[in-house]
């Protein structure tokens, strides 16, 4: 409160009654100012440190290089039965981090890895690392009984099959022998895939003719395959006729020639002579490209 018989900073005698009382009323109201602003600061600071007092403490944060957390040797157990169970269902190969987001908090991984892949080294599957990531394959001493073996038929196409037909009954001939029948290119492909399927084999090359060109025949896989004794048991026209595979009324002059394995006598069938083996199978641009 404000002490009325305090002096004053002005001078009263001087002033009428009604100047001194609005004089008086002034320094009132200044005092109260003064006293509310100092209560409001008062104020203020309390409640700051009830807030201080109030506030939470901060958690301090775990170093990095904390301690890994202690396992008894029958949590190890189940934490490695655990890694077991993900690298068998799991379709890809997986990483540390991958294995350690399904497993309890500060799980050894390495060590429980490096147990599994212990326990695995001598069985019919072992644990192998690749690029940092972990999975189960089949060992290698054992990866055989795995493998089988299938005979996939193949069938040959029209081409290869006028021309298997051109050489069993005109062996031996060129290739130059198999286009004028045809009437059409003979395609590498389809000589390629008699040779390889060993129903055509070469039977070297023809001495008096230009350019000496190689010449096919039929081989004894080809007679197994077909039931065949002999070339010469292959069906003649009568026998073609007869199952219906000619026409009834033939053209003039047609006619087919009985199977043989032909005369030797016209075939050099000297070695070392890929040069001209590989010319021979050469397009006309390849062939303009190879050096004489």
């Amino acid at each position: 409160m404000m002490d009325l018989d305090a002096d004053s900073a002005r001078d009263f005698k001087e002033l009428t009654a009604r100047e001194a009382q609005e004089a008086l009323a002034e320094e009132m109201a200044e005092e109260l100012t003064t006293e509310t602003e100092e209560q409001v600061s008062v104020s203020d600071e309390e409640n700051t440190q009830e807030e201080e007092a109030k506030a939470p403490v901060a958690e301090v944060a775990p170093e990095d290089d904390a301690p890994i957390a202690e396992w008894n040797e029958e949590d190890l157990v189940e934490h490695t039965r655990m890694v077991e169970a993900l690298l068998f269902a799991a379709a890809e190969p997986l990483d540390e981090k991958s294995i350690a987001d399904r497993l309890p908090v500060g799980a050894d991984i390495a060590l429980i890895v490096d147990r599994i892949a212990t326990d695995y080294e001598k069985r019919g599957v072992t644990l192998q690392k690749i690029d940092k990531k972990w999975r189960f394959v089949t060992a290698a001493d054992v990866a055989h009984i795995l493998e089988k073996e299938k005979v996939t038929p193949r069938k040959l196409s029209r081409a290869a099959l006028e021309t298997l037909a051109i050489i069993a009954y005109h062996q031996p001939c060129t290739r130059a022998d198999i286009e004028d029948v045809r009437g059409v290119a003979v395609s590498k492909g389809s000589l390629d895939q008699l040779l390889e399927i060993g129903w055509a084999r070469l039977r070297g090359k023809r001495r008096d003719v230009p350019g000496r060109p190689t010449l096919y025949g039929t081989t004894e896989s080809f007679l197994e395959h077909f039931g065949l004794e002999n070339i010469e048991d292959l069906p003649g026209l009568a026998d073609l006729k007869a199952a219906g595979l000619l026409d009834a009324r033939l053209p003039p002059g047609f006619s087919v020639p009985a199977p043989s394995d032909g005369d030797d006598e016209d075939i050099d069938a000297e070695d070392g002579e890929e040069a001209e083996f590989a010319q021979d199978f050469l397009s006309e641009e390849e062939a303009e490209t190879v050096e004489p």
